[in-house]
């Protein structure tokens, strides 16, 4: 793993920005993995700034997302699509047709992760993976489990995954409690991995990550695995780690 020390949240973005813009600009015609949350906002900001500088170009670029709740539609303002389409994809010249998330509005879970897989083979795998790190070390949306869930699947969400979502919902109770979410074989078949972690909250979890055992219980410390994974992360995250 390659872990790059920021200063603070905006050098973070800085930083992560500079990955996914070298992808672009080295492979103008790339497969993007996108992720949503908090923690890729300043990502998002900085790549936006670049385009509007002229430096980057998304025309060419396809992107696929790690995942998307179950039962909320595309124009709910706490969809992924509608956070994809706010905080990035309406910002710079990306062709929407070229973006895909997982349909929450899909009741048949079995259909849907189908499908979704098949999206990925046909668009021919991710070139650079974005991902977040929950506080139970999730990645996408593949909690703490028995075994590795490999590809698209229908998840029911834990109580502390739940919590930590409720601050976007009026309370706990409007959290969906299921989501689609791209599986831990397909993010470890993406050529590369971009982890961005933020925050003194996310420094327990982030030392299990580096340096504890490969576990299904700590679903992101499969990436220790990963032949190339570039981790940018704050001090405060990095506060528990000898680096």
């Amino acid at each position: 793993m390659n872990v790059i020390k920021a200063k603070d949240y905006e050098e973070l973005g800085r930083k992560a920005a500079n990955v996914i813009a070298a992808q672009i600009i080295m492979k103008p015609n790339c497969v993007l993995g996108l992720a949503t949350g908090s923690s890729p906002i300043s990502t998002y900001k900085e790549l936006i700034a670049r385009y509007e500088l002229g430096d980057l170009d998304f025309s060419g670029v396809s992107t696929v997302n790690l995942d998307e709740y179950k039962g909320l539609t595309k124009d709910n303002d706490q969809s992924y699509y509608y956070f994809m389409y706010n905080n990035l994809f309406k910002h710079v010249n990306i062709d929407l047709a070229r973006t895909n998330i997982p349909d929450g509005t899909e009741p048949d879970s079995e259909k849907e992760c189908a499908r979704y897989n098949k999206v990925i083979a046909d668009i021919g795998g991710i070139d650079l993976q974005l991902l977040g790190l929950g506080h139970n070390g999730h990645i996408g949306f593949n909690e703490p489990d028995e075994a590795f869930a490999t590809l698209t699947h229908c998840v029911d969400l834990q109580p502390s995954t739940i919590e930590a979502n409720k601050r976007f919902f009026a309370s706990a109770d409007d959290v969906p409690k299921q989501a689609y979410t791209m599986g831990i074989q397909t993010i470890m078949q993406a050529k590369k991995v971009l982890m961005v972690v933020s925050g003194a909250d996310k420094a327990p979890i982030m030392k299990e990550v580096l340096y504890g055992p490969v576990t299904p219980k700590v679903p992101a410390s499969i990436l220790q695995m990963h032949p190339d994974v570039t981790i940018v992360a704050d001090e405060a995250a990095l506060s528990l780690c000898d680096l």
